[in-house]
């Protein structure tokens, strides 16, 4: 081989180590969860949330029912 061939090898071995290294890193970062998955888990996060804001609006109203019917009872 020329040197010409093994410096271009080296070269791609050397890329690709790398791509490899960025991938690591990248996916120890971030986990390997997909864009999809990343955006059905906010959204279940958003319906918890609304749902407790829900509950927590109809225990305020049951309070200020039972301080109506309380004080003109």
């Amino acid at each position: 081989m020329s040197e010409r061939a093994v410096q271009l090898i080296g070269s791609f071995l050397v890329a690709a180590a790398i791509v490899a290294i960025a991938i690591v890193v990248v996916t120890a970062q971030f986990g390997p969860t997909s864009a999809a998955e990343q955006e059905s888990l906010e959204e279940r996060q958003e319906q918890r949330l609304e749902q407790r804001e829900e509950l927590r609006e109809e225990r305020q109203e049951l309070r200020e029912q039972r301080q109506d019917n309380g004080g003109s009872g």
